[in-house]
């Protein structure tokens, strides 16, 4: 019987220190049967040596070994240049390729017989594959690690405190989109003690949100504008004049905020402006916010830059917070590697690494099926 061979590549984009599979994850391919290559140096971002990989089966290898032999390179984000270049025609590329983010890159690798799977285009809405599903285990770790980071900004304590001294107030947290990232810093926040108020503009997310302990927050909508919610499970992109309102409705609930946290992300398309630069010079001085959204294409607050931390004139914190799961890449792997095993264990059938077009889960990883509308994860 022939053996799929896959290989795990070094992240090569600067700041991402996540490895697409960690030592469990390499025991559990081989026991399907899989033969596993790791790059040499691979997890030592997430602290995992190659010692760590060898002891459990795996080969390392240097790279122009590892594209000579896989039949599968897998990867957390898009490659870059070199990376593409050294993959061959026949092999697949499985990752967080963001294919609407880079569309040439996708069409590139297409033309020279590459094929690719990319785990970001999995809706939500298939719930047999929810073990799969990697922008939720990395949504988890970023929504988490937002809540910590904006708790170590913020000059004062997240819960109430009765001490000697007096009394100290709770923080008052506002966590814009409840999404998968959303409704993780919620929990987070709620478990360090803050008081916590979140919204979104799907209204059937008011039950996740008050179930974790927050104020579901009312905003009024536009007069004949309907749900935010969209298909797949992810919520539709806004018009202008709705976001606009949403804007204009939200200003006054930012500004007498101790800490807010913004997750709302459209894949592909530039994130909705949620706070602007005037909103900001309303808060308290002392205050945090935290951006989720920050990319490339900007963010859901005005003047955020990607993994970039500004004190602003007025003493408002601003953080630009785009590559979380990054800061905590040994849990990010580990959740991630899981989301890989569960995809090749699909993929892979009798021995032979398969793209099936008719089944329902490989025509979203592939492409051949189409993903619409966005989230706030």
């Amino acid at each position: 019987m022939p053996t799929v061979t896959v290989g795990a590549v070094r992240e090569r984009a600067p700041g991402e220190r996540r490895v697409a599979l960690v030592p469990e994850a390499v025991t559990l391919l081989s026991r399907a049967g899989l033969d596993v290559l790791i790059e040499a140096g691979a997890g030592s971002g997430a602290w995992f040596t190659d010692a760590d990989y060898t002891a459990v089966g795996a080969s390392v290898v240097p790279p122009d070994e590892l594209y000579a032999r896989a039949d599968a390179v897998l990867c957390v984000g898009p490659p870059d240049e070199e990376t593409a270049t050294a993959l061959r025609p026949g092999q697949t590329l499985i990752g967080l390729l963001e294919p609407l983010r880079h569309p040439a890159l996708v069409q590139d690798l297409t033309e020279r017989g590459i094929r690719t799977v990319s785990l970001d285009l999995l809706p939500r809405t298939l719930s047999r594959a929810q073990s799969m599903d990697a922008l939720t285990s990395q949504a988890n770790v970023a929504g988490y690690k937002a809540a910590l980071l904006a708790a170590d900004s913020y000059d004062r304590f997240f819960p109430m405190l009765t001490t000697a001294a007096g009394t100290m107030r709770p923080a008052q947290v506002l966590v814009l989109g409840a999404g998968v990232a959303g409704l993780q810093a919620i929990a987070t926040a709620r478990r360090l003690g803050a008081v916590v108020t979140a919204y979104d503009v799907r209204p059937e997310s008011r039950g996740e949100v008050e179930s974790l302990g927050a104020r579901f927050l009312d905003v009024a909508r536009p007069p004949g504008t309907g749900s935010g919610a969209g298909e797949g499970g992810y919520a539709r992109e806004l018009t202008a004049e709705e976001q606009g309102a949403q804007r204009a409705a939200l200003d006054a609930h930012i500004a007498r905020s101790d800490i807010v946290i913004t997750t709302a992300q459209v894949p592909g398309r530039k994130p909705p402006l949620l706070v602007s630069a005037a909103v900001l010079e309303r808060m308290t001085p002392g205050s945090v916010v935290v951006d989720l959204a920050a990319s490339d294409f900007g963010g859901n607050v005005e003047g955020s830059e990607h993994d970039k931390t500004d004190v602003l004139d007025n003493g408002v914190t601003l953080i630009g917070a785009g590559r979380l799961p990054s800061a905590m890449a040994t849990a990010a792997s580990t959740a991630y590697a899981r989301n890989l095993v569960a995809v090749l264990r699909h993929l892979v059938r009798d021995g032979e690494l398969v793209l099936d077009p008719a089944d329902e889960i490989t025509a979203a990883l592939t492409g051949a099926s189409e993903l619409k509308g966005g989230e706030p994860s």
